[in-house]
């Protein structure tokens, strides 16, 4: 005859397995979405020191709000391209320095945003886009006008 004592010992070591096994798990489960939670705080900790050097960078130079990737306080955003520049100018029929005294800077400077050298800043881009919005007529007669 088997010893109960044996018997009872082993079913209590497998019943206590079992429920070991199923605490172990759901702390799996937890560890698993901690760990998730935590990847994404990193990411975002991450974006933020990003922005916080950026924000940083264009505080400490005074020259860097004037930037046309910085167009904070006027509400819309402006992109420039040279080659479009240089396309508007040639639809219009007209010279660097007319141009210029459309937007209200030297031809010289035209020539630079034309090739690439130089970028307008943001108040120069919203002359460039009171000037893309006029045709050549209108162009002509700004400029017999002044």
């Amino acid at each position: 005859m088997p010893n109960i004592a044996s018997i009872l010992k082993t079913e209590i070591s497998r019943v206590a397995r079992k429920e070991v096994r199923a605490e172990i798990e759901t702390l799996k489960n937890a560890s698993i979405a901690h760990r998730a939670s935590i990847a994404e705080l990193r990411r975002q900790v991450g974006a933020l020191e990003k922005e916080l050097r950026r924000v940083a960078k264009t505080a400490t130079h005074p020259a860097m709000a004037d930037a046309p990737g910085n167009e904070a306080d006027t509400g819309t955003k402006r992109r420039f391209s040279a080659t479009r520049l240089a396309a508007h100018r040639a639809k219009l029929g007209l010279s660097a320095a007319h141009y210029g005294h459309l937007v209200g800077v030297s031809g010289q400077t035209i020539y630079r945003w034309e090739q690439g050298k130089a970028r307008p800043r943001a108040a120069q881009l919203e002359s460039l886009a009171a000037v893309r919005d006029l045709g050549a007529r209108e162009a002509m007669e700004r400029l017999t006008s002044r």
